[in-house]
C-alpha cells in the first residue's frame, strides 16, 4: 500500500476553483486526488514538475489548460493556486514574493 498524503487546498485555491466552470473544476480536483494524493513528487514523464528558484520548492502539475501549483510539507500537500495556463506567468510571479507580515 502506497503513503497516501492529505491534500489540502489553500482558501486562493477553493476561491480560483470556486470560479471556474463546473467541467474544469471537476477536472482539476479529480486530477489533484488522483496524482497528488498518491505521488505529488515528480518522477519520469509526468504532470507534475518541481520549479526551480524556490524556497521552499514548489511543484506544479498540469490538468488540462490549468496548472496547480503546490507544495508538500511532511505528508501534506497543500494546493495554494489554481491558474489557467495562460495565467501561469502572473501567479507564479505571486508565489514568488516573499510573504509580508502586516
Amino acid at each position: 500500500m502506497k503513503k497516501r498524503f492529505r491534500v489540502i487546498l489553500s482558501p486562493p485555491a477553493q476561491r480560483e476553483i470556486e470560479r471556474l466552470e463546473p467541467d474544469s473544476a471537476l477536472r482539476i480536483l479529480k486530477d489533484i486526488k488522483t496524482y497528488l494524493e498518491i505521488s505529488p513528487h515528480p518522477f519520469g514523464k509526468s504532470r507534475t514538475k518541481k520549479l526551480t528558484s524556490f524556497h521552499p520548492p514548489l511543484y506544479r502539475m498540469r490538468s488540462g489548460d490549468f496548472r496547480a501549483y503546490y507544495r508538500i510539507i511532511s505528508t501534506d500537500v497543500v494546493v495554494l493556486g489554481i491558474t489557467h495556463k495562460k495565467d501561469s506567468e502572473k501567479a507564479l510571479k505571486k508565489l514568488k514574493k516573499p510573504t509580508a507580515h502586516h
